[in-house]
């Protein structure tokens, strides 16, 4: 968020604590307010609550080895309940505006790359042990170090990739966006619409939607992101009942013959901590493990960053506020939480800078996400209506919103400006977070050394670049220990 929006946004005296609440959650302190808290924790739940449909979809459509497949029923229960409870927690201990969810990626590589391999029990086993090692990592303080060794200008970099890298979601999410079939024969990887041009009425939802977000968020209207979301929901709802409409995506903006669902919870507590290593082998399972642990940690170091530089919580170090505690919620108690409720790692949500831009500053907010995710247990047919269309723009808007902090890196000086430009860069260029941060990383690492200043940098930075070169070349490294 600029200055100027800051500015605008908190009194110039710190005004006193309203009751229990505020003094614990710190809302008046920060500049806050519970209205603002309870429109940008429900702004929040919105923009991330296509988790509930798409989680299922990715796990429920893998197979393990033996060839069995997981319920969908029990898998949108487990993913609803791993968010609720994971979301209060990290409200509670952490007092960050950060809702947590089954991370999008992670349950790629679960139902994709590890499930075949071995049973569901012992790939949700192998989520919990790389969870268990990131307690491991926060317990000893090397997780919170490395957050402290990135120097300044790379972590507002992170942000403003993040910002790119969600503005991005946004646009391929409601289909403004769409990548080019490889049958194409093109060069170019992704182009307007699904054939080159907009069309169909999804896609007008959408831009009209961009069109409301960023007039509101102009006229500096409060709630502009929430009214947003409800107006084109509204909107959807209405046109699919009057249009022909072949296909909205993953949620269709029409009325539920159901209002309640009842949950299943047959899936908790499906795990096994240890199988895994009988069946595939401890060279795989250590390399499995490796991989979900590196992107875990990073994906979730750059939102942590990302979500408390645009809401204005970092110290004039560029510290996160309780990050021990955070980063032990985040890391360690979400994954295991989401291994052991087979709904694959659960991990910080990007889509939290909905709330941030809705005026969540407090862990407040997350009360109000965690409920309604507590509250999709058993209503997930309406809270679900939201179509990606209707919630996207959200993410647009927040993409400019932290895009913003450019203006704080010098340009001027290549050894922060080259790092910087490929953090910024990699992350909506490769769809990861992770990839951004690795290559910035390294890139830091080598034009320091070029220039002869290797002793600035941090020995944790060299340990860190390490680890991704060794990430960035996983598969010839497979290739070479027989694994692949």
């Amino acid at each position: 968020m600029s200055e100027t929006q800051q500015k605008a946004d908190r009194p110039t005296r710190e005004r006193p604590a309203v009751n229990s609440l505020d003094r614990y959650f710190r809302i008046s302190e920060r500049g806050s307010t519970f209205a603002r808290e309870i429109r940008g924790g429900t702004a929040t739940f919105f923009t991330m609550a296509y988790i509930l449909v798409l989680n299922p979809i990715i796990l429920g459509s893998a197979e393990d080895k033996f060839g069995h497949r997981l319920d969908s029923v029990q898998l949108t229960t487990a993913t609803a309940l791993v968010a609720a409870v994971m979301t209060v927690v990290m409200g509670v201990g952490g007092n960050l505006p950060l809702a947590l969810a089954a991370g999008l990626g992670l349950n790629a590589v679960v139902a994709f790359q590890i499930a075949p391999l071995m049973s569901w029990d012992d790939a949700m086993g192998l989520i919990v042990l790389e969870g268990l090692l990131i307690c491991v990592l926060v317990a000893t303080g090397l997780r919170e170090a490395v957050m402290h060794a990135i120097p300044q200008p790379l972590k507002q970099a992170i942000s403003v990739g993040i910002g790119l890298f969600i503005a991005f979601i946004g646009f391929v999410d409601a289909g403004f966006v769409s990548r080019i079939p490889d049958a194409a024969h093109t060069t170019v990887p992704v182009q307007l619409g699904g054939t080159g041009t907009l069309g169909g009425w999804p896609v007008l939802v959408f831009c009209l939607g961009v069109l409301l977000t960023v007039g509101l968020l102009a006229r500096k209207v409060k709630g502009a992101i929430l009214i947003s979301i409800v107006a084109m929901t509204l909107l959807a709802i209405v046109i699919d009942s009057l249009a022909d409409i072949k296909s909205w995506g993953l949620t269709t903006p029409s009325w539920p013959q159901d209002v309640v669902g009842a949950p299943d919870f047959g899936l908790i507590g499906h795990f096994s901590l240890f199988g895994a290593f009988g069946r595939t082998g401890v060279v795989t399972v250590v390399l499995l493990v490796f991989t979900l642990l590196l992107s875990d940690f990073f994906d979730t170091m750059g939102t942590v960053v990302g979500i408390s530089a645009e809401a204005g919580l970092l110290n004039d170090k560029g510290e996160v506020p309780n990050l021990g505690r955070v980063l032990l919620i985040d890391g360690a108690a979400a994954a295991v939480a989401g291994g052991a409720a087979s709904s694959s790692s659960a991990t910080s949500y990007i889509e939290s800078a909905a709330g941030v831009g809705e005026g969540a500053r407090t862990g407040f907010s997350n009360l109000v996400t965690g409920a309604l995710f507590a509250l999709a247990l058993f209503l997930t047919p309406v809270l679900t209506i939201v179509p990606l269309q209707a919630a996207a723009p959200a993410l647009v808007a927040v993409g400019f919103l932290m895009m913003t902090q450019v203006k704080n890196i010098d340009w001027d000086r290549y050894e922060i400006a080259i790092p910087a430009f490929l953090t910024i860069a990699v992350m909506p260029f490769t769809y990861s977070i992770t990839n951004g941060i690795g290559a910035g990383f390294v890139a830091y690492v080598v034009v320091k050394t070029v220039l002869g200043k290797a002793k600035e940098v941090h020995w944790l930075l060299w340990g860190a670049s390490a680890l991704f070169l060794v990430y960035f070349a996983i598969d010839p490294i497979e290739q070479i220990l027989g694994v692949k």
